[in-house]
């Protein structure tokens, strides 16, 4: 275990700006999201021609491999996590202001699909069911009923999403008469389904490369990163977000992607801006200490979800954060670690 340390994760500074800085501030919200706008960009004009090459008959044989190699390089390790969150983000903070909301739609409805995100069911599914059921028994993506160190677990939950998430997400919204937000799921998943088919008459290689093979690997990365946010539940007490999600702190994964290690004062206040969560840890160290909430330093969700796969609950308490001596010893913490991973069998 360790002490808490000085917190490095991104804040924001105020800065000067230069006249393409202040013609994107004219139109966006929050001046703190003019970094999403150049992420967007970057995405714009480096990844998704790629993506468009590989459709062109003209692309053949090692070039066509090179572009694919290319491709599945910046959309799997240098985008997609930025993406994912910069979406995350976007969804909880409406980004362009209402004179430009037609621009809101550009991440779900253009970018999201290269990424194998389907329009709007990311949204519809986090902000209209996730959020609101918070990983109790009526969340369609709860963890309680399952043993969170168990990697066969894992996989029946990862299946379950991933066959019959957009269903039950869909039945979900039916039930509680959200008609809008149903329809949202069950036009984007068509959308997308009817795009990959029409465009594997053109080339079915390209289609599964730049769509399909990114729709399996974004679903089964959300599901590890959900996982290891809501991994340690308090049997006692599963509704509490103190207590049924973890923060990751002082890590490269914050700065690549906008702090989403602040799991829990996400789900304290969702709407919190993402470059205010460390001061929020910070501000409120004795709540944190008396619910015994899990901060890991230099940790992310993706080592968290390994260490819990291999049940090395002593390298999770090595990074674990003591604030203010909650735990005795060592012993004490890994203790609770394995409590919280149990399954809860009747939620």
């Amino acid at each position: 275990m360790r002490s808490l340390p000085q917190i490095s994760d991104p804040v924001f500074n105020p800065t000067s700006y230069n006249a393409v800085d202040k013609f994107w501030l004219k139109r966006i919200r929050d001046e703190r999201d003019l970094p999403f706008v150049y992420l967007t960009k970057k995405i714009t004009f480096i990844m998704v021609p790629l993506g468009i090459l590989l459709f062109l008959p003209f692309i053949q044989g090692w070039v066509w491999w090179l572009i694919a190699v290319l491709y599945f390089i910046f959309n799997n390790f240098v985008f997609k996590g930025p993406f994912g969150l910069m979406l995350h983000c976007t969804s909880h903070r409406t980004w362009f202001k209402k004179k430009y909301g037609w621009a809101n739609y550009y991440l779900p409805w253009f970018i999201g699909p290269f990424f194998g995100q389907t329009p709007d069911t990311y949204a519809s599914h986090h902000l209209g069911m996730h959020h609101r059921e918070n990983n109790l028994e009526k969340d369609l993506s709860s963890t309680m009923q399952y043993q969170r160190d168990s990697l066969g677990d894992f996989l029946l939950y990862f299946m379950n999403f991933f066959f019959l998430g957009a269903i039950t997400l869909s039945i979900y919204f039916d039930r509680r008469n959200q008609n809008k937000l149903r329809n949202r799921v069950i036009r984007g998943e068509i959308v997308f389904i009817l795009m990959c088919i029409g465009l594997a008459f053109i080339s079915w290689q390209a289609t599964l490369w730049v769509f399909v093979l990114p729709f399996f690997l974004s679903r089964l990365i959300m599901m590890m990163g959900n996982w290891a946010q809501h991994s340690f539940l308090d049997h006692e007490d599963p509704g509490n977000s103190y207590k049924n999600s973890i923060t990751c702190i002082n890590t490269k994964y914050n700065h690549k992607c906008w702090n989403d290690g602040y799991h829990i004062s996400h789900h304290i206040k969702p709407g919190l801006h993402w470059t205010l969560h460390p001061d929020h840890l910070q501000s409120n160290l004795k709540e944190y200490q008396e619910n015994k909430a899990l901060v890991f330093a230099e940790l992310d969700f993706l080592l968290v979800w390994i260490y819990l796969m291999r049940k090395n609950y002593k390298k999770l308490a090595d990074h674990l954060v003591n604030i203010n001596d909650m735990f005795q010893s060592e012993k004490e913490a890994i203790a609770v670690l394995k409590s919280r991973t149990e399954k809860i069998a009747n939620p």
